[in-house]
């Protein structure tokens, strides 16, 4: 095995967050509240299955054990059931994952479990189907509902739910939230409203603060879980009365970038490591053949040194990013 990818500050990465398309058919407000638009004239090129394969064994080669593919909407691929049993089929790869809107997941949960899927995190911004289509553009919610039963009789025995906290729309919502996992074994994870390029407004609109939900958590017994080091981010809450668990993403809090395990490969084929941040380091020539794998991963680990010690987004630096669906959130 090649050396394990590592910074210069020795943070290890264990954790792909793979992109495979930025197309989304979702419209939500604080990622494309105006629907995806392509970046370029022409047909937008995505990387294609023989490109995946040999990015995912490089990042295996070198450690990486969790691969989550991400967007836009991944499932929007056609060839999406063969994109997961590609990633699951690399050596060392234990941990696929994906994050979807979860408008798929009726018809095709139980095909991607076979593929090879092991985990999936479903984007579920309220549990009120007026405030769902207030929040998404889309009036899918029984569509995403159904999707998530499908997923437990698929075998999934966890479905993480995404939801962002929006201040004045699903903030009053925790309540009706906590209600619905205490006997589904759902870990919904809460996530802080963050700033990019295009989002100034709505961010000072609509942030909520982790912290208080925190606060309510401990105050109401719940109890922070011991951190695996390939997880994401999240804070995660257990409470002996509740069957779900509650993860807590607060990209605001100091200290938040101290133990990043993770990298993002966009669709297009640059590696970014840090969601906030750089132009990216282009990938796609060390893609076209197998014999190409010790250029690519020396171009990674070149790319790593560059790795700032923090995103700065408390300093209120949002980095060159859009808006999140266009390297894979």
């Amino acid at each position: 095995m090649a050396n394990q990818f590592e910074d210069s500050f020795h943070r290890k990465f264990y954790y792909l967050r793979l992109s495979v398309t930025d197309v989304c058919n979702f419209k939500c407000t604080y990622c494309l509240p105006d629907g995806y638009k392509p970046a370029e004239k022409q047909k937008p090129s995505f990387l294609s299955l023989e490109e995946i394969k040999r990015v995912t064994a490089a990042f295996a080669e070198c450690g990486t054990t969790k691969v989550r593919i991400t967007g836009g909407e991944p499932s929007l691929r056609r060839d999406f059931t063969d994109i997961i049993h590609t990633v699951a089929s690399q050596p060392g790869i234990n941990k696929v994952a994906m994050t979807t809107n979860g408008y798929r997941m009726a018809k095709h949960a139980q095909e991607w479990r076979d593929a090879g899927l092991t985990n999936i995190n479903v984007s579920v911004d309220s549990l009120d189907p007026k405030m769902f289509y207030q929040i998404t553009g889309e009036n899918m919610f029984h569509q995403v509902m159904s999707g998530i039963d499908a997923a437990f009789d698929a075998g999934f025995e966890q479905v993480k739910i995404n939801t962002v906290l929006l201040k004045d729309l699903n903030s009053q919502e925790l309540p009706k939230f906590l209600n619905w996992i205490k006997s589904r074994p759902i870990q919904l994870r809460f996530i802080e409203l963050m700033q990019t390029g295009e989002m100034d407004e709505l961010f000072n609109r609509h942030h909520v603060s982790g912290v208080s939900i925190r606060n309510y958590l401990i105050a109401n017994g719940w109890v922070l879980k011991v951190r695996h080091k390939n997880d994401g981010p999240a804070q995660v809450f257990c409470h002996p009365d509740y069957q779900g668990e509650i993860g807590l993403i607060m990209p605001y809090e100091k200290n938040f970038c101290q133990s990043c395990n993770r990298l993002r490969v966009s669709a297009k084929g640059k590696l970014h490591l840090c969601l906030f941040g750089e132009h990216g380091v282009d990938l796609r020539d060390l893609l076209e053949s197998d014999g190409q794998r010790s250029a690519l991963i020396d171009r990674i680990q070149n790319g790593l040194q560059e790795k700032a010690v923090s995103h700065f987004l408390d300093a209120g630096e949002t980095g060159m990013t859009p808006h999140l669906a266009s390297i894979g959130g």
